[in-house]
């Protein structure tokens, strides 16, 4: 827990330690008048509790996903932002890559027929290999999915702007111990899935991908062309047509308007994930501010992500699919540029 000084020091310079102050308990911190906004960067099975302290303490919250580890919890904290008109966020941030942006403008009012796509990593492929995210008692119920399957889900939903509505999971735990404790999350899942205009889905989310680091990707295929997005080539823009593909890059007179306001550096100038987050940064405190930028993820969406983590894990669980639980309350994807006042 820290604040910043209005002016901090040169970085490497000889006050360095100035950076920052510490508070010596988030009661102090959430009592402290000149702090506006709270970032919750806590292992997952605290994030109920500090934001709902946050929100009670008159706090903007930012929460890094999952937002809780239940549904029951999210749906809490989506209420409480709701009734205290307080901004509520959470990081999805591969949504603040311009070209998932332009991804997004080009299926607006697509026929959309399947959704492949995959994260993949490869922290965890080795029986050595341990984080604390791997204790449910810590990181939740759910590691691969609930961790990086939620990022791709989002990003899916938000692209087509349509909603998983069924689907059939299967799991798999590599190694029953990792560093002497057993392991009782997943480290690999595969999903069939339909969202609700009747589009299949399959991805697939795994942390033992030698080789792969952040591979998040999405592929869509529609009536007249099929486009992919790659997070580790987040430049470009694979569209596909029975007659030829190109490459599309990021151009701000070759891409949507959304597209090129989130572009912070011309073309030639390479975005990656800092930049998408600091998007999503920029975004929030234009939400504090009182406007509606498109496409900021609101506790909303955390409590979605929560209800189709819960799916995978009963459908993974039970052998069977499971139709997701409808929230009829929240805004659709497509209209979620409509921002605050629909939490």
């Amino acid at each position: 827990m820290a604040r910043l000084p209005a002016a901090p020091p040169s970085v490497g310079g000889p006050r360095r330690e100035a950076w920052a102050w510490a508070w010596a308990s988030v009661d102090d911190l959430l009592a402290a008048e000149e702090m506006d906004v709270v970032h919750i960067c806590t292992p997952n099975a605290t994030h109920a509790d500090l934001a709902g302290r946050s929100l009670a303490a008159g706090k903007h919250v930012v929460c890094e996903k999952p937002l809780t580890t239940t549904v029951a919890e999210s749906r809490r904290l989506r209420d409480l932002v709701g009734a205290s008109g307080l901004i509520g966020t959470v990081p999805f941030v591969y949504r603040f890559h311009p070209m998932a942006r332009e991804l997004r403008a080009r299926l607006a009012g697509a026929r959309i027929h399947v959704v492949t796509g995959a994260y993949l990593q490869d922290w965890l492929p080795r029986p050595d290999d341990t984080d604390w995210r791997v204790e449910s008692a810590l990181g939740g119920p759910s590691r691969a999915f609930g961790d990086i399957g939620s990022h791709l889900a989002d990003l899916v939903e938000f692209v087509t702007g349509d909603r998983i509505t069924w689907l059939h999971a299967l799991t798999s735990t590599v190694y029953d111990g990792r560093g002497g404790r057993p392991v009782d999350t997943e480290d690999l899942v595969v999903v069939l899935f339909r969202l609700q205009r009747g589009a299949l889905g399959t991805p697939t989310v795994s942390q033992v991908a030698p080789g792969r680091k952040n591979a998040l990707t999405v592929e869509i295929a529609a009536t007249d062309e099929s486009l992919r997005f790659e997070q580790e080539a987040p430049e470009q823009l694979w569209i596909g047509r029975r007659h030829g593909s190109e490459l599309l890059l990021r151009d701000p007179g070759q891409i949507s308007p959304e597209a090129a306001r989130l572009s912070a550096a011309p073309a030639g100038h390479p975005l990656g994930f800092l930049d998408a987050f600091a998007g999503f940064v920029g975004d929030t405190y234009t939400a504090i501010a009182g406007q509606a930028p498109d496409g900021l993820p609101t506790f909303t969406d955390g409590l979605r992500s929560a209800v189709v983590v819960d799916a995978v894990l009963q459908s993974a669980r039970s052998g069977a699919p499971v139709d997701l639980e409808p929230l009829p309350d929240s805004a659709p994807p497509s209209s979620i540029g409509a921002g605050y006042g629909k939490e």
